[in-house]
């Protein structure tokens, strides 16, 4: 059996894409290489993503696919850096000024005379204009789009300037120099508008890429030195002083800080970080001096994968927005017949002139990027990244929720929540003992012990003759007295009495999903003592959101046991499965989506991966891991809850308005188009109208730049008592 082909990822910096027209043609002309597996084209980045099988295509053939697409290719920049724009020319900026200043001055006075002629003043007033002067302002104003269009032709394709070249051309034809200078103008105007939106995203990445220190203070060999941070590598020391950014993802050696995370996170207060703890690159230490051995560099970090998943966002198109497409390759030839039966039918050149001129296709193309950039750039300063265009379609669509239990509704690591004393002895002397048996373990229950006495300030020995049993507890010696901590096989084995009192507390505790021990002596049992893995104190609250929201099934799947998943599920007042391994939480997935629900899973960790991706929207809790970004449409940054309904009114926000971009759009153009076929939009009003869909589409989108206000729920009911239903 011959082996895989060989796969290859090649990023390339493209120069001139100014439009979403432009990332379909690049896209085309590099899909037309043989060899080329998938083309991921990003405007606001100004990057092409290719993957490719090298056998039988090479960076060369990539970049002169580009050339021939009629865009330019630059050199190469690491993958979250958005290039530097050359700034413009003396000679362009005069070029430029002279080119709007005489566009302008042509389009003012015809307007003019246009609304003259309507109340009946300035009847002459076109034909006084010297034919000459919309002329030049014609060939300065639009002669690179002519040449573009040419260009274009020559390549085989149509864009949305090709319809109002061939209207200018027409116009020109039978001696409408006026009209013609003025359908010039508006589109220029439309090609500004769309470029300057398309500045103002790529704008946003830059600044978002500019929070990344270009150097880092590293120490080596006794000496510290100032680096660039690409000659920083894996397990430097990293000195950061006050006030400075952290420029890599580490692990502090020495020294604490206040560190504001808010580029990461989205939280506003700062976290104090010491020895041990995590930081990440972009971070504020905003008071004290950190020493860091580094983890992750640039790309990398956690930081560095955020800004790739904002540059991508717009790659991974919804169905909406590929039908938009779609619709874009038609619609331009459409309209060419369209005016063409106009002209045959009515004989009038200037009603397919206006035909030409209205129909505009740059709304079409930009009605959902436009939106989805938007959203996900919200969604970003709020610690949510979302995957672009098909994770919003799909939160807008979610009706069943499925969450994972251990690090997802519960914190993910044991608590001390009960200690129960016997025989007479107080609850601060049990724990006092349990602890001091305890401090030499590493097992997670001994840290919740250890922790909890801290907290109480109880003062510890230290324990002699101390010893491990594995799967029963520890065993130790404190002020010449034995003491055991263990569960139930320990007392057995021990043959020490559990005595009805402890018996029945430890029944209690266990029901209400607690893991219980016991401390006891040789001869009998001195106290009982539970963990929890307890509730987050933000789910309840999500999870009345997400029912006011219209969810209409909430699921708990987790591969702990039927006593625990039923106490848990309980205080949640949702189903469970128990006992799940991570193949069956996908059974469980698809089993519900086999019966048409739309399922989001909210899990944390490699584990939950595999379902994460089966589900047709997963949300990673705590994005700081690799695979969680990998496998999961939605990544909260920070393990806030609120974020998770958050999202799901973040994606129907998102496609209410990609709907009601598209729908306007398309009834302003049927409308438009007829108008302009019967005579009553004529070619100079056709070239004003024509902008409108884009400035409209704009406006609306802008509103997703502001965060949805949230209701105010009441407090949520209390569920503990009632019975948790294990789904069938």
């Amino acid at each position: 059996m011959s082996a895989p082909p060989l796969v290859q990822t090649v990023d390339l910096a493209i120069a001139g894409m100014d439009c979403a027209e432009c990332t379909r043609h690049v896209e085309q002309g590099l899909r037309a290489v043989p060899g080329v597996r998938e083309v991921r084209v990003l405007l606001q980045a100004e990057r092409a993503t290719v993957t490719l099988d090298p056998a039988q295509a090479t960076r060369d053939q990539l970049e002169r696919a580009v050339v021939k697409a009629g865009y330019a290719v630059r050199p190469a920049v690491p993958s979250g850096i958005v290039p530097e724009v050359a700034p413009e020319s003396r000679a362009d900026r005069l070029g430029g000024l002279l080119s709007w200043g005489l566009l302008g001055l042509v389009a003012v006075v015809v307007l003019l005379a246009a609304v003259g002629e309507w109340v009946g003043v300035f009847d002459a007033a076109l034909d006084r204009v010297p034919w000459w002067i919309p002329a030049a302002a014609i060939a300065i104003g639009g002669g690179s789009v002519f040449w573009g269009v040419i260009q274009a032709a020559w390549r085989r394709q149509i864009t949305s300037h090709t319809l109002m070249t061939v209207g200018v051309l027409a116009a020109v034809a039978i001696g409408e120099w006026t009209t013609a200078a003025v359908i010039v103008f508006f589109m220029r105007f439309a090609a500004w508008l769309e470029a300057r939106t398309t500045e103002r995203g790529r704008q946003a990445l830059r600044e978002l890429a500019a929070l990344q220190p270009v150097t880092a203070r590293v120490r080596r060999e006794g000496r510290e030195l100032e680096l660039p941070l690409a000659e920083v590598v894996i397990g430097d020391v990293v000195l950061v002083r006050p006030g400075e950014r952290i420029p890599v993802d580490g692990t502090v050696l020495d020294g604490q800080a206040p560190v504001d995370e808010a580029s990461i996170t989205g939280e506003s207060m700062p976290v104090e970080k010491a020895a041990g703890d995590a930081v990440f690159a972009t971070s504020i230490a905003q008071a004290g001096f950190l020493q860091v051995a580094t983890t992750g560099i640039g790309v990398d970090t956690t930081f560095g994968r955020i800004v790739r998943l904002v540059e991508e966002a717009e790659s991974n198109k919804a169905p909406v927005q590929r039908f938009a497409d779609r619709f874009a390759t038609w619609y331009l030839p459409l309209i060419l017949l369209v005016a063409g039966a106009t002209f045959l039918l009515t004989g009038a050149v200037l009603n397919a002139v206006a035909v030409l001129v209205v129909a505009c296709a740059c709304a079409i193309t930009i009605a959902t990027p436009v939106v989805v950039l938007a959203s996900t750039g919200q969604a970003a300063r709020q610690g949510l990244l979302i995957k672009g265009g098909i994770a919003l379609e799909q939160l807008a669509r979610v009706t069943t929720v499925v969450l994972d239990k251990t690090g997802t509704v519960t914190g993910g690591r044991p608590l001390l929540t009960e200690v129960l004393a016997l025989n007479g002895r107080s609850s601060a002397d049990v724990l006092r003992l349990a602890a001091t048996i305890e401090r030499r373990s590493e097992h997670p229950v001994a840290e919740a012990v250890v922790a909890a006495a801290g907290e109480r300030g109880l003062e510890l020995a230290e324990p002699s003759d101390f010893a491990v049993l594995p799967g029963r507890g520890v065993l130790g010696t404190v002020g010449g007295e034995e003491w055991l901590l263990g569960n139930r096989r320990l007392l057995a084995e021990r043959e020490i009495p559990l005595g009805d009192e402890a018996a029945s507390e430890a029944l209690r505790l266990e029901a209400a999903g607690a893991t219980t021990f016991f401390l006891a002596t040789p001869d009998q049992v001195e106290g009982v003592l539970a963990v929890s893995d307890v509730l987050r104190p933000e789910v309840l609250p999500a999870l009345a959101e997400l029912r006011q929201l219209g969810v209409t099934r909430l699921l708990l799947l987790t591969g702990d046991s039927e006593r625990v998943a039923a106490a848990i599920a309980g205080e949640l007042g949702i189903e469970y499965q128990a006992g799940l391994l991570p193949e069956e939480k996908i059974a469980v997935i698809q089993w519900l989506q086999a019966a048409g629900e739309v399922v989001m899973m909210v899990g944390d960790g490699v584990n939950d991966a595999p379902a994460l991706t089966q589900a047709d929207v997963g949300v990673a809790m705590g994005a700081g891991a690799a695979v969680s970004l990998e496998a999961a449409g939605v990544a909260l940054i920070r393990n806030d809850w609120a974020m998770v309904p958050e999202a799901i009114r973040i994606g129907r926000r998102s496609v209410r308005t990609i709907r009601q971009n598209l729908g306007f759009t398309a009834a302003y153009n049927v409308i438009g188009v007829a108008l302009a076929a019967v005579g009553i939009l004529p070619p100079v009003w056709a070239a004003a109208a024509q902008s409108l869909p884009d400035v409209a589409i704009m406006l609306n989108s802008s509103r997703l730049l502001r965060p949805a206000s949230r209701r105010i729920l009441p407090p949520p009911r209390s569920v503990g008592a009632e019975p948790a239903a294990p789904i069938g």
